[in-house]
C-alpha cells in the first residue's frame, strides 16, 4: 500500500542578523538554518499491516506520519500510495487523496466540544457527500463497533479519556479509509484506558485495517506486527514481532 523511498523533509528557520540598509543599521533576514526532520527514509507498509513507529522525542516520527498522511509534502524522495506517486502532487489533489483514503487518530482526540458523540463521528462524512440515510447507517455501525453507541447523545466533556479516544477512532473509521494513522493515540490516557485503546486497534487490524502508529511505549508497540525505530530523522532498524 505504501512505498517510501529516500523521503526527506527539510525545514528552514530564518535567523535575523545585523545588517545595513540605506546606511541605517538594523535587523534583516540574512541567514537561515536547515533542519532535516526526515532523512532519506525508505520502507514499505503492506495492506493489512499494523506498524509501530518509535524513537525519542524530536526524532522525526510525527513528521514521517504527517508525510504519510499527506498533511505535509516532502522536500525530496518518492512516496507511492496505493500505486500512485503522491510526493509531487499539488495540495488540492493531495487533499482529495487524503480525504478518500486516510483516517487520523490524534493524541489530543480533536473532538468538537459543542457537538454530541454522534455529531462528532458524522462530521467526518460531511466532506464526502454521503446521503443522510447512509451517514446514519455508517455512524450507527461504527459507534457500535467501537463500543460507544450508548454515549451517542453525550458531549465530549461528559466522557472519560478512553471514551473520547473511542469516539476519535470511530470518526477515523466511519469514512472507511484504506489507512489509519495514529499519532500517540494513548498519550493522554492512563494505563488502563491506554491498553483498552490498543486492544481495540489490534482488533481493527485483525479485521483488515491497515494501521501506522507513532508511540513512545514499547508495550504498545508490541501490539503491532512490525516496529520501525527512528533516530535523528532516519530509520535505524525494523523488527517484526514473532508469530
Amino acid at each position: 500500500m505504501i512505498e517510501v523511498d529516500g523521503l526527506t523533509r527539510i525545514f528552514r528557520t530564518y535567523k535575523k542578523q545585523p545588517g545595513f540598509w540605506g546606511g541605517v543599521r538594523g535587523l534583516f533576514h540574512r541567514e537561515y538554518e536547515e533542519t532535516a526532520a526526515a532523512k532519506d527514509v525508505s520502507f514499505r507498509i503492506a495492506e493489512g499491516e499494523f506498524v509501530a513507529i518509535m524513537g525519542p522525542s524530536g526524532c522525526g516520527k510525527s513528521t514521517l506520519l504527517n508525510l504519510m498522511g499527506m498533511l505535509d509534502t516532502p522536500s525530496s524522495g518518492s512516496y507511492v500510495f496505493a500505486g500512485q506517486e503522491v510526493a509531487t502532487l499539488p495540495e488540492a489533489r493531495l487533499a482529495e487523496v487524503r480525504k478518500a483514503n486516510i483516517g487520523f487518530i490524534f493524541q489530543s482526540f480533536n473532538l468538537v466540544d459543542e457537538l454530541t458523540v454522534r455529531e462528532n463521528v458524522e462530521l467526518a462524512l460531511l466532506y464526502h457527500a454521503v446521503p443522510a440515510a447512509e451517514r446514519r447507517r455508517r455512524v450507527d455501525e461504527v459507534m457500535d463497533r467501537v463500543g460507544i453507541a450508548h454515549r451517542a447523545r453525550h458531549r465530549p466533556s461528559q466522557l472519560s479519556g478512553g471514551q473520547q479516544q473511542r469516539v476519535a477512532v470511530a470518526r477515523a473509521l466511519v469514512a472507511e479509509p484504506r489507512l489509519i494513522l495514529a499519532d500517540e493515540p494513548t498519550g493522554n490516557l492512563d494505563t488502563a484506558h491506554g491498553e483498552e485503546v490498543m486492544r481495540m486497534l489490534r482488533t481493527l487490524n485483525e479485521e483488515g485495517a491497515t494501521i501506522a502508529m507513532v508511540t513512545h511505549s514499547p508495550a504498545h508497540a508490541a501490539y503491532a506486527g512490525r516496529t520501525v525505530e527512528m533516530l535523528d530523522g532516519r530509520v535505524l532498524v525494523q523488527t517484526r514481532r514473532a508469530a
